[in-house]
């Protein structure tokens, strides 16, 4: 295949959306908040496989941007995790784990309760899936602009790892430096971090409306087709 592959241009790069028929699907593990779903799958000419997999709700996350004596700074946060033991340096981010609340709404909530702003501005900035093969976690990332404090009596009560969170604005450039240099290992970071950097040269002409069609996350929550043994 390799350098006999066809060639193609920016319109050719389109993902396609759709299960490949399910013969059998149980759920072996059920977790607080994923699931561990085991299928077996009808590839046609790739015969009958098992894959196992995460089910995740998805999740958001927001590139909060403020500009500082002419300086774009981005907001980071330091928290613990214990799953990949270590303080690490990300964006503030959440669940969407409110049935029927629009993303950005969710980022919104997320910002105020994490680091207490409030955004006047929402764009969508880019959109990910975790790991397509086995934690199939979509993320959509936000570009939260002008930014205000949010008022003492709508305070967000911290909790658990939250209290331990670290704020810390950095300059986009720097921010960016550092996503390149390996100090920054999140991936929710690291995406927005380098995509705000490049949206940003374009004359941010890459953003979408804030409730921008979301296909990877609308395809992981349609019915699951053909399942049985569930």
């Amino acid at each position: 295949m390799s350098l006999a592959a066809p060639r193609g241009s920016f319109s050719d790069v389109v993902e396609e959306w759709g299960s490949a028929p399910v013969v059998e699907s149980s759920v072996p593990y059920s977790g607080v908040i994923f699931d561990v779903r085991r299928d077996r799958v009808d590839l046609g000419e790739g015969g009958l496989v098992v894959r196992e997999f995460i089910e995740h709700p998805g999740a958001v996350a927001v590139v909060a941007l403020q500009p500082f004596d002419g300086v774009d700074h981005v907001l980071l946060i330091r928290q613990y995790r214990h799953a990949t033991r270590g303080h690490v340096w990300e964006l503030p981010a959440g669940l969407l784990d409110v049935p029927g609340e629009p993303q950005w709404r969710a980022a919104a909530r997320e910002l105020a309760e994490e680091v207490d702003l409030v955004a006047g501005q929402w764009d969508v900035l880019i959109d990910e899936v975790v790991s397509a093969g086995a934690f199939p976690e979509p993320v959509r990332i936000f570009l939260a602009r002008d930014l205000t404090d949010v008022p003492g009596e709508h305070l967000h009560e911290r909790h658990a790892e939250e209290l331990t969170i670290r704020p810390l604005w950095v300059p986009l450039d720097e921010a960016h430096q550092a996503a390149l240099s390996a100090r920054i290992s999140n991936s929710a970071a690291l995406i927005g971090i380098l995509a705000a950097h490049a949206s940003r040269a374009s004359g941010w002409a890459t953003l979408r409306p804030k409730d921008a069609p979301w296909p990877a996350w609308e395809a992981q929550r349609r019915p699951r087709p053909s399942s049985h043994g569930s």
